[in-house]
């Protein structure tokens, strides 16, 4: 196995054994989310990596953030929080987010790199960024760096 699925069933375990049924299905919605990739790709013996893990996470967290956003637009408060809970507990198994001030310094380099970013070259910005921040960063953030660079 790998370090983030260790680390998800012993917190699943500890969750339980505590009492806290809500952290307890957060973890198994997560546990669960893994295994349904695991099986559409074939690897259920292998299992994801890392990485794919932390990949998987991280849309796992965008939906919650998306599902809270949509909960307070319908003056539903209590299920945003009920998201915003669960997006916090998968938090918990990301990378530290990098600052503004960090992802403005590596959309600064790869502008050295790149040469003038434009709208043109918007794209291979955020994909060079992407590659070199991986799960730091949000898409959403990095491309409002990336624009207001070029503003």
């Amino acid at each position: 196995m790998n370090k983030i699925k260790d680390q998800l069933n012993s917190d699943l375990k500890a969750a339980m054994l505590s009492g806290d049924k809500t952290l307890a299905t957060t973890l198994r919605g997560l546990k669960g989310a893994i295994l349904n990739v695991e099986i559409a790709k074939g690897i259920r013996d292998t299992g994801l990596s890392d990485p794919e893990i932390i990949e998987l996470f991280s849309k796992e967290a965008k939906k919650r953030q998306e599902s809270a956003d949509l909960y307070v637009q319908g003056a539903n408060q209590e299920k945003a929080d009920a998201e915003l809970l669960e997006k916090r507990v998968i938090e918990q198994y990301l990378p530290q987010q990098l600052t503004d001030d960090e992802l403005q310094a590596i959309v600064d380099e790869v502008a050295a790199e790149l040469g003038q970013i434009s709208k043109e070259t918007m794209g291979r910005a955020i994909g060079a960024v992407k590659a070199r921040v991986g799960a730091s960063a949000d898409g959403g953030r990095i491309a409002a760096a990336i624009k207001e660079r070029i503003s």
